[in-house]
């Protein structure tokens, strides 16, 4: 079944994608299937005070405004980053078919960095109620035009490059490790993995905010 789907091009890094997103569904439906003003769930209790610990967290990045319209997305951005890197700490990750850490992959990043990309453009339009918002490209002066557009382009690069370069270097330098201390290092290593997938998805979704925020504020002043 695996060699049919690799044949397809289907790796087992989408497998897994496709698994986390299964996982972060039933959890939604379960958790909000029967909400309560005072929660009797644990479920439901846990996910309530994740969900305002993270509005909390990004209120402050993008505003009140922006925050309340689309922290559903930059959200959903840092639970799924945060689930993707720590599946390559469940037992043989990597090793066998159909599990692999998605963020091992530069294609993973490179496609939230897309979505992120194309997500700030259509929110800044709509700001705008119209295509207006690229008028920022030509301010404060015309002519730097030029600047601003790479500038634009720039964006989904860095956010690629900073999530796989950070996750690629950490399993490289973890693998090394293993390599010369097979006994004894697992432990702490294993701790460092889980700051660092952590650190990792949240420095991703504040950079999301950051830019949602800033598409936000433009369409305000134009």
């Amino acid at each position: 079944m695996i060699e049919t789907l690799n044949s397809l091009g289907i790796t087992s890094g989408m497998i897994t994608s496709a698994g986390i997103t299964i996982v972060l569904c039933i959890i939604a439906v379960i958790g909000g299937k029967r909400i309560e003003t005072v929660p009797s769930s644990k479920l439901q209790g846990a996910l309530e005070l994740g969900v305002e610990k993270l509005y909390n967290f990004f209120v402050g990045i993008m505003g009140e405004k922006a925050c309340r319209k689309y922290f559903p997305l930059v959200a959903t951005l840092f639970i799924y980053v945060l689930l993707c890197n720590y599946s390559g700490l469940l037992p043989m990750a990597g090793h066998i078919p159909g599990l692999a850490a998605p963020t091992s992959s530069i294609n993973f990043p490179i496609g939230l960095s897309v979505v992120v990309f194309f997500a700030t453009q259509i929110i800044g339009v709509r700001e705008c109620r119209g295509p207006k918002f690229f008028k920022h490209l030509f301010q404060p002066f015309a002519f730097l035009f030029p600047i601003m557009l790479i500038e634009q382009f720039v964006r989904p690069l860095s956010l690629t490059l900073r999530l796989y370069g950070n996750v690629f270097g950490e399993e490289s330098v973890i693998s090394s490790f293993f390599s010369m201390v097979p006994l004894g290092l697992p432990i702490p290593m294993q701790a460092l993995s889980i700051l660092m997938g952590f650190v990792q998805a949240m420095v991703f979704s504040l950079l999301a905010a950051i830019y949602i925020g800033e598409a936000v504020e433009t369409a305000e002043h134009l």
